[in-house]
């Protein structure tokens, strides 16, 4: 009689092995040929064998969050994707009420988020550092129509009842963000651990890295953490469906336009610089817009290049739906 293979849940990727989270705890296990640990992600379900001994069959993935892989002219990597987690249900993407906050990065991480199908929601800490930390929630909740931001500070005993709402039974929450804006003490309260925390520079806000790979941990809720170490460099690629939501009322306001190609540069009926001029959207918010979408449409000519020449895995299945996003705004409301 054949034994059975079980369920088990990536929670380290290294060279030639996972490491998995099993009803039985975390073991270590082989991948055997024809699985490189690069097509693995964090947060992934696996099949194991019985005797825990090596990875038998990965399973499908709810979601995928990746960013691009930044190389230099040349470098094989080209086209590349960065995988940041799997099967995530809330990206927790963390900035700080100081030099660190920048509407353009949040804009990037909320375009992965949405391209994903990922719920984002953005905390706000060192709000007992900052005078006036909700002038730093005004300019974030700007960024989207229902988008929760929540202003912590990290260190409060509140903290980890603010965020229970989206740390449930079963749901996968990922804690993003640039180094030093506290991800570790969130992670810390989350998951009881007690990881060590590094000092912010004071001069530009920035942190040292204190988490160095992407790890999972089981949550007392019965939830699950994906801790992510400090991302500084946010590419973009094929995110189309992405910037459309996070840049939703430029993008509904296109659809106005007199001219369907309207470049939004003073063509005669443009509904969008209609609404600038009317102060419903600032212009700095259409220009980081246009930004967004030339990288994008740039690197996503350069991943096809790269899959036609061979240079290897472009991008991967994210299960991206139009259904995930109602879902995940009709929870929000209920809320």
């Amino acid at each position: 009689m054949l034994e059975k293979n079980e369920p088990a849940r990536v929670a380290h990727v290294h060279r030639d092995r996972l490491r998995v989270l099993t009803d039985h705890g975390p073991r270590e296990v082989a991948l055997p040929n024809g699985h490189p640990s690069g097509n693995f992600a964090v947060g992934d379900w696996v099949m194991i064998s019985r005797d825990y001994s090596v990875m038998v069959q990965p399973l499908a993935r709810q979601t995928l969050l990746q960013r691009r892989v930044h190389s230099r002219a040349g470098s094989r990597n080209i086209g590349e994707y960065r995988l940041i987690g799997a099967n995530i249900d809330t990206l927790f993407i963390t900035t700080s009420c100081n030099a660190d906050f920048n509407v353009a990065r949040l804009e990037r991480y909320l375009t992965l988020a949405h391209d994903a199908g990922v719920e984002p929601v953005i905390l706000l800490t060192k709000a007992d550092m900052a005078e006036d930390p909700d002038s730093y929630a005004l300019q974030a909740q700007k960024l989207g129509r229902d988008l929760a931001v929540l202003v912590l500070d990290a260190h409060a005993p509140d903290v980890t009842e603010k965020l229970a709402p989206w740390c449930g039974m079963g749901h996968t929450v990922a804690l993003s963000g640039s180094s030093g804006v506290g991800k570790t003490t969130l992670a810390n309260a989350l998951t009881g651990l007690s990881e060590a925390t590094q000092d912010v520079r004071e001069d530009d806000a920035r942190g040292r890295h204190t988490t160095t790979a992407r790890s999972l941990h089981a949550l007392p809720s019965g939830g699950w953490l994906i801790d992510t170490p400090g991302i500084r460099g946010l590419g973009v690629s094929d995110a189309a469906s992405g910037i459309e939501v996070t840049f939703a009322e430029i993008t509904e306001l296109a659809s106005q336009c007199k001219f369907r190609d309207c470049e939004h540069e003073g063509e005669p009926g443009c509904a969008v610089q209609a609404a600038i001029a009317s102060g419903e959207v600032e212009a700095d918010r259409l220009e980081r817009w246009r930004k967004l979408s030339a990288e994008d449409a740039v690197n996503s000519a350069t991943s096809s290049q790269a899959m036609g020449k061979g240079y290897g895995i472009s991008k991967r299945s994210k299960g991206k739906a139009l259904a995930k996003q109602v879902k995940t705004a009709q929870k929000h409301k209920k809320r």
